[in-house]
């Protein structure tokens, strides 16, 4: 396939789990009649997906409520061996985790418990042993201290270091990005603590924003080594539980390639969740968003990201690290959090390259000044006319003029004045700048039409003129923005 036959086959893989048409095969036929090889990728697409299952759809508390039945909750002030419950504090896909205070240290901890339907089932039990055995072993300011693995009343808890604050998934829902400061001290930090487990052999599997607290000091832990996959090695521990062959675990829109594929994962695969993660803190927009959960899950294996700096301003080589981390093929990532880890080992506080202004200042005074001829042009052409065609052609162009002279002064005083909203006053401009220049150079061209007869010269030189305009908005003006951000 081509590249263009495979960025089709995505968009109409992406409108079919979005629109869901009762026959898709017709659907297909009347969307791409001319390319057999398109439809035959979309239709192995959807089969792949389908088999996949509605588990990447919800998580397991919603697809499965029952097995988080109310009446297994813990309640205020129970006691179970030395701990006594003081409220429960969270939940997920493997049951409830509770604030309890340890009677023996006096201190508070939190208790980690499997709902019972869950605990049932030996592998289960062995993944939460699994997950006290992979955490004990690291002992990083960064990684969530486990203290026990207890069976309290014939179930299995365990007992961790209880870390106030907040996720980094509240982080990207109040909608605020971080400083560079921030940034760069929050990337180290997380880097350092993953080579740290890395180093141990062991990679954590289920990186995402919920798994990643930012304590009140600023400090970051990660959290919840319940996928973690324990290699025998130095500095390592023997794995001692082994996932049916094909099988994957984690969450979808965090996985590498190679693990929904159902592949052999190993540290590269939290790079990748690394990749995504910091990309999504940063910007506020996952890298591989699209309408479904499937749909997002299929550009994590298909797809390229857009480059970070297309939607917040970053120093070049933070978008390239984090770019380097979201490569699908393994081999072409950073092998592991150690290697990671040097690249934000520098000043916490880095500038920003400066933008590249010249051009772009430059391209705003021409249009300004090209503005100012074409009016004068109008007024010329009516009068020497003196027809109403040729004045109304005058009036307007003069107000069109106006509004975008007022729009390009209002851009490059933000340039200069306060470049961290330039990004967005280009978006939020766009449209007007266009319609001004596309307005302006058809009305010149119709004053141009009218004196053709009269003056062929002028005629010419006036649709000259308005070809310029418009090459200018449409060719022009988007290569002396990208130059600008430095794209």
């Amino acid at each position: 396939m081509t590249p263009e036959q495979q960025r089709r086959a995505r968009d109409l893989f992406e409108s079919v789990l979005e629109h869901e048409p009762a026959d898709v095969l017709h659907w297909l036929e009347e969307n791409a009649p001319d390319d057999s090889v398109v439809r035959a990728e979309v239709r192995s697409l959807l089969d792949h997906h389908s088999r996949a299952g509605s588990f990447l759809l919800q998580p397991v508390a919603e697809a499965a409520p029952h097995l988080l039945e109310d009446d297994h909750a813990l309640e205020p002030g129970m006691v179970l061996g030395p701990y006594t419950v003081v409220r429960e504090i969270g939940r997920g896909g493997m049951g409830r985790v509770y604030l309890a205070s340890d009677g023996r240290l006096g201190r508070m901890v939190a208790l980690k418990a499997l709902a019972p339907q869950l605990t049932r089932e030996p592998s289960h039990r062995e993944r939460l042993r699994r997950e006290a055995r992979a955490a004990a072993v690291l002992t990083h300011p960064g990684i969530c201290t486990v203290y026990a693995l207890e069976e309290l009343d014939g179930e299995l808890y365990i007992a961790t270091e209880f870390v106030e604050g907040h996720t980094l998934r509240d982080e990207i829902a109040s909608g605020t990005r971080p400083a560079l400061e921030t940034l760069v001290l929050t990337a180290r930090d997380l880097a350092s603590a993953l080579a740290s487990a890395h180093e141990k052999g062991i990679t954590h599997r289920d990186l995402k924003p919920e798994n990643v607290m930012r304590t009140r000091d600023g400090r970051i832990k990660v959290l919840d080594f319940g996928l973690a996959r324990v290699e025998a090695g130095p500095g390592g521990i023997a794995a001692t539980l082994t996932a049916a062959p094909g099988s994957i675990a984690g969450t979808p829109a965090y996985m590498s390639p190679e693990q929904i594929e159902g592949r052999a994962t190993g540290p590269a695969a939290d790079v990748f969740a690394f990749g995504v993660l910091m990309y999504e803190w940063i910007s506020g927009r996952h890298p591989f968003h699209a309408g479904s959960p499937l749909a997002t899950v299929a550009r994590i294996v298909d797809s390229a990201p857009e480059p970070l700096g297309r939607h917040v301003q970053v120093p070049v080589w933070v978008a390239d690290v984090i770019h380097r981390c979201l490569r699908k093929p393994v081999d072409e990532r950073f092998g592991s959090a150690s290697e990671l880890l040097p690249y934000f080992d520098r000043p916490a506080v880095v500038e920003p390259p400066p933008l590249k202004s010249t051009w772009w200042r430059t391209h705003q005074i021409v249009a300004m000044v090209l503005y100012t001829i074409a009016t004068a042009q109008a007024w010329y052409i009516k009068e020497w006319l003196r027809e109403p065609t040729a004045l109304w052609a005058f009036v307007v162009m003069g107000i069109v003029a106006a509004v975008g002279g007022i729009v390009r002064g209002h851009l490059v005083f933000t340039d200069i004045m306060n470049r961290a909203r330039l990004r967005s006053e280009l978006a939020r401009t766009q449209r007007v700048r266009l319609f001004t220049d596309v307005l302006i150079a058809a009305l010149l061209t119709i004053d141009a039409l009218l004196l053709a007869s009269q003056a062929p010269l002028t005629t010419v030189l006036t649709i000259a003129l308005a070809t310029g305009i418009m090459l200018a908005a449409v060719l022009m003006e988007p290569a002396t923005t990208e130059a600008l951000f430095g794209e």
